[in-house]
């Protein structure tokens, strides 16, 4: 403890026993007030105690008061400025308990009303000191003693730990509790204002469990009821913080401590994740499962604001499965029960992030933020959703596979995001149902429609454009919406067929072909057949395609040899041939 350190003259009470060396101890006294005379000492005074204030702090927050235990240091010279003493020499402070007689009286009334940085010159009459009879070897009977002091601590036994909050934010719905893992930055010093310490140094935080043990008591005290993004200072002392032994490195014995504390992350092992909902849509047919795709903007950030990643910056949505494992633990929970273009956020513990060992720019044991945007979300199970919006009254001719269609549409991601209209180009989309002509989604929501129907149809990517998209237009696994309307439909013919019949066929029908009679068939008498059947409707092209290539295909069929004619071994109508060859004829 402090009065039991090492002892100098400022230390000595003022009636020291000098037992049996008093012989030999006299005769040094003896030489020292000789030389002191020598050297032209002023009058000693009386009994008055003389005090010079040489520099007082602008904030004095403590004055040091009888009972207090003070840390400071001196240079101890006698009138002509010869050092007898200085705790500058020993590379260690005074420490010592203000009026308990622990020191001389002089400096006991010295060091009373003194602040933290002060410095004061003193001189000290024998009086007040150690009188006639001095200290042999080191002060001389009836020495006046000069002292230039600075106080660098003050601390009492009955202190505890104080606790000033110098920045609270006005949202603060978690406070540090016991039993809490926190993450914090500070700069520690002395009470003098040295610094012994800095997370800020080190650029990483201090990470550690709050009141079991794992810091001084001071500490573990002085953080309790933080929140995250306050800033506190913290003043230890030293029987809450390091004691007699100091750390044996840079804080001295029986120091106060200051911490500059700022809250960066607080959590619990205890906890799940916390979900704030932010928007959900009025219209919510359908949450996010187990198993679904999903696609969602975010941002992320620590719970101090620090951002560390955003799907945003990367202008493309993060796509992945839920509850598959494929992100962390605390994402897969928070991305359950989401509506499409849901805003919500989600709070996640590092045992359900990213744990003790942190990722890229996300620190050790941090607590995980992020914003999230649902756009879009589906199972790779889905069918084609689909909605009539307007049904005519006279319905009773569908739309089939093989049928010519003519449509507007208006197409959007589930977003709203805008890809494309036919209203813009002022024309209907128009296609053969069941050719595959558009995506496979499209041709199962125009099935089965009559012309004038009006119809939402949402796509699932797997009958859409699939993982890949489409380069700058539609995004990879995206869900995609269309409001469509049928202006027109055009029967097409039964499936496999290109052309047919209407009514009977000739029973000389190679003989009408071949125009010229020389028993072959080139492609231009073919040609010109078909077309004049379709012309006067007894024959019917498959609507929808290229009549020229129908018809150079319907000739090639024919065309059994490949030698650019046929003949009449080589002709035959589609129910002279195997089902699984040729369509045509």
């Amino acid at each position: 403890m402090a009065f039991r350190q090492r002892t100098s003259p400022a230390a000595f009470p003022s009636s020291v026993v000098l037992g049996n060396r008093w012989p030999v101890l006299a005769l040094q006294a003896a030489f020292l007030v000789s030389f002191v005379t020598c050297n032209d000492a002023p009058p000693v005074p009386d009994d008055q105690l003389h005090i010079e204030k040489r520099w007082v702090p602008d904030t004095c927050q403590r004055h040091v008061t009888e009972g207090d235990f003070v840390r400071y240091h001196y240079h101890g010279t006698f009138p002509d400025g010869t050092k007898f003493d200085s705790s500058y020499d020993r590379g260690s402070t005074y420490n010592v308990f203000v009026g308990k007689g622990q020191i001389i009286a002089g400096m006991d009334k010295a060091l009373l009303g003194m602040c933290v940085n002060e410095r004061r010159f003193v001189k000290i009459p024998p009086t007040l000191a150690y009188g006639s009879k001095g200290v042999a070897d080191v002060i001389p009977p009836d020495a006046i003693l000069h002292f230039d002091v600075l106080l660098l601590d003050i601390w009492n036994p009955t202190d505890t730990v104080q606790v000033e909050t110098y920045y609270k934010p006005e949202n603060c719905t978690r406070q540090v509790e016991v039993s809490d893992f926190i993450r914090y930055h500070y700069n520690g010093s002395l009470m003098d204002g040295t610094l012994f310490d800095s997370s800020h140094n080190r650029m990483r935080t201090y990470d550690t469990y709050v009141g079991i043990g794992w810091l001084i008591p001071g500490m573990d005290k002085g953080l309790l009821g933080m929140c995250v993004g306050e800033k506190r200072l913290i003043t230890v002392p030293p029987f809450l913080g390091y004691g007699e032994d100091g750390d044996g490195k840079d804080i001295p014995s029986q120091a106060s401590l200051v911490f500059d504390v700022v809250l960066l992350d607080l959590h619990n092992p205890k906890d799940g994740i916390t979900v704030e909902s932010h928007y959900v849509p009025e219209d919510c047919e359908r949450k996010t499962q187990v198993g679904d795709f999903i696609r969602y903007h975010y941002n992320g950030s620590l719970l101090d604001g620090t951002f560390f990643d955003s799907s945003y910056s990367r202008k493309r949505t993060y796509d992945t499965y839920i509850g598959k494992g494929y992100v962390i633990a605390g994402m897969d929970e928070g991305l359950l029960g989401l509506c499409t273009g849901e805003k919500k956020r989600v709070i996640i513990p590092p045992h359900l992030g990213y744990g003790e060992e942190g990722k890229g720019k996300i620190p050790g044991s941090a607590v995980l933020v992020f914003d999230i945007h649902v756009i879009d979300f589906h199972n790779p199970q889905d069918s084609v959703g689909i909605v009539s919006l307007f049904k005519p009254s006279n319905c009773s001719v569908l739309s089939k596979k093989g049928d010519y269609v003519k449509y507007h549409y208006n197409a959007t991601l589930m977003d709203g995001t805008v890809l494309d209209s036919t209203h813009q180009y002022g024309k209907t989309y128009n296609i053969v149902l069941g050719s595959g002509q558009v995506v496979m989604g499209m041709d199962i929501g125009l099935q089965d429609m009559c012309i004038g129907e009006k119809r939402s149809i949402v796509i699932p990517p797997h009958l859409g454009y699939g993982e890949a998209g489409v380069e700058g237009e539609v995004p990879g696994s995206a869900v995609l919406a269309f409001d469509i309307e049928l202006l027109d439909l055009i029967p097409g013919l039964p499936d496999g067929y290109m052309f047919v019949w209407n009514g009977e066929v000739s029973p000389n029908l190679f003989e009408d072909i071949d125009k010229d009679k020389n028993g072959e068939v080139v492609l231009d008498e073919f040609s010109e057949y078909i077309d004049t059947q379709v012309k006067v409707g007894k024959g019917k092209l498959a609507p929808g395609f290229d009549a020229n290539k129908i018809i150079e295909n319907m000739f090639t069929n024919q065309d059994r040899n490949q030698d650019g004619k046929i003949t009449e071994e080589e002709f035959k109508l589609k129910d002279q041939e195997d089902k699984e060859i040729h369509d045509e004829l």
